[in-house]
């Protein structure tokens, strides 16, 4: 695709608890000829999927499965594959095994930046029921270089996080029921109303993407994005840079992972939990140790025995403290976005 026009003929969509419901739902009411080629990303992770034949069932637009290097054709639908962000440039697709963003490959916020940075105005961003935040940033991008934005209302989704998160960063152009957003996207086809771009935003839009598309930041570049925080990345321990100043607030570390404070809370609130039952596991081992020392030690009638049940009570104490702790996190865990 190489068009010239400001026509609108990209449309990038987000999902992910609850999508595949929501998916089916829009792209059956898509007509066989609409022009424009429409980009998927749900969060599939690394597994292998049938998302394409399954959305295909009930939808009258081819849907694939997207290749690298394959060329953008109108009236189909490509849908990012296991373990790949799915970007656009120069008038084809690009997959990368670039670093996760918010945990996710593929997720949501690379595609929606490059198709910014590449079709600017010409771009309609959607997003869809799921958890967590993942392609709020995304849409702010498409927003930000001039495109169209929908939204589902969080009332009607599944899962109400990554609507309301992307409420949060935009004012979007549309915000519909379900059963609305195929016809907010085909009215937007040809909706000739149009707003400015953001220069400086674009600019670090595409900063971003270049670092989707290669894999590769420097502390240098990241500075241009934003400022050092006092946190590191818990993908790889690296350094971690604050992103901007405003919602959403997002961080990358230098090795070009990327995050937002949300998706970042709940890894670290998952990591406190795994770290504090490896506590407890630690603790109980100790506490076995002590009471076999003990129970030696009164054998033998050694001067230690009182040393080692002052150990033991205070190593019982550390469980019961800490197991609480943890069974407390847990608790937390589950009622946090996943």
């Amino acid at each position: 695709m190489n068009k010239t026009s400001n026509a609108r003929d990209i449309v990038v969509v987000a999902a992910s608890l609850g999508g595949l419901q929501a998916l089916k739902k829009i792209l059956s009411s898509l007509p066989a000829d609409l022009p424009a080629s429409v980009f998927v990303v749900m969060h599939i992770g690394a597994w292998p999927s049938l998302l394409p034949e399954v959305l295909q069932a009930d939808c009258l637009l081819p849907v694939m499965h997207a290749r690298d290097r394959q060329p953008i054709v109108e009236t189909k639908v490509y849908v990012a594959p296991p373990d790949r962000h799915m970007l656009i440039r120069d008038g084809v697709i690009v997959l990368s095994t670039g670093p996760k963003e918010n945990f996710a490959r593929p997720a949501a916020d690379p595609l929606f930046r490059s198709a910014a940075v590449e079709y600017g105005p010409r771009t309609i961003g959607v997003i869809l029921t799921g958890k967590l935040d993942d392609g709020a940033a995304g849409l702010k991008a498409v927003d930000a270089c001039g495109g169209f934005t929908i939204v589902q209302d969080p009332s009607s989704c599944v899962a109400p996080d990554m609507p309301t998160a992307a409420l949060q960063a935009v004012s979007p152009d549309r915000v519909m029921p379900i059963d609305g957003i195929a016809a907010a996207i085909i009215s937007a086809l040809t909706d000739e109303s149009r707003k400015g771009s953001n220069m400086d935003e674009r600019e670090r839009v595409a900063l971003e993407t270049k670092i989707a598309l290669t894999g590769r930041s420097s502390p240098a570049e990241l500075e241009r994005l934003g400022h050092r925080s006092s946190l590191t990345c818990p993908d790889c321990g690296g350094v971690v840079w604050r992103i901007g100043d405003d919602l959403p607030l997002r961080y990358r570390c230098h090795t070009g992972h990327a995050f937002s404070a949300l998706s970042l809370e709940s890894e670290q609130r998952s990591g406190a939990e795994n770290a504090l039952w490896a506590a407890v596991r630690r603790l109980e081992e100790r506490l076995l140790l002590t009471e076999e020392q003990l129970s030696l030690a009164e054998a033998a009638r050694s001067p230690e025995v009182s040393k080692l049940r002052v150990q033991k009570d205070g190593l019982q104490a550390a469980v019961e403290v800490t197991r609480q702790l943890a069974l407390e996190s847990s608790i937390s865990t589950a009622e946090t976005p996943a």
